[in-house]
């Protein structure tokens, strides 16, 4: 069996965090089919996901987020692919928004 863990420290609030975690649950369940249970806690929360062959736990703290997962033995090996895509999953959510330009209207 295979394993995967991936932390990533980041500068948010426990809301915010909690935002994004919600936001990547809801991402894994249309993507991959994940059934995604998410729990909230006053000094973190807990999301748990299950599907054929993988599960484990994102964990959301106000300065990190750690994911571990076991893949079953048809999953494993495509590791580093799976995992790829969760960092890449990950990093798009906690990236910095551009900020939106006011649109100015024109005279005529």
């Amino acid at each position: 069996m295979a394993q995967l863990h991936i932390r990533r420290d980041h500068s948010l609030s426990l809301a915010a965090a909690r935002k994004i975690a919600y936001a990547w649950a809801e991402e894994v369940k249309a993507e991959f089919g994940m059934e995604c249970t998410y729990k909230e806690g006053a000094k973190g929360d807990m999301v748990t996901f299950t599907r054929s062959g993988v599960n484990g736990t994102l964990h959301v703290t106000p300065d990190h987020f750690d994911l571990d997962a076991k893949l079953g033995f048809l999953l494993g090996a495509f590791k580093g692919r799976i995992e790829a895509e969760i960092v890449k999953n990950l990093d798009d959510l906690l990236a910095p928004k551009p900020a939106r330009k006011k649109a100015v209207a024109k005279k005529q």
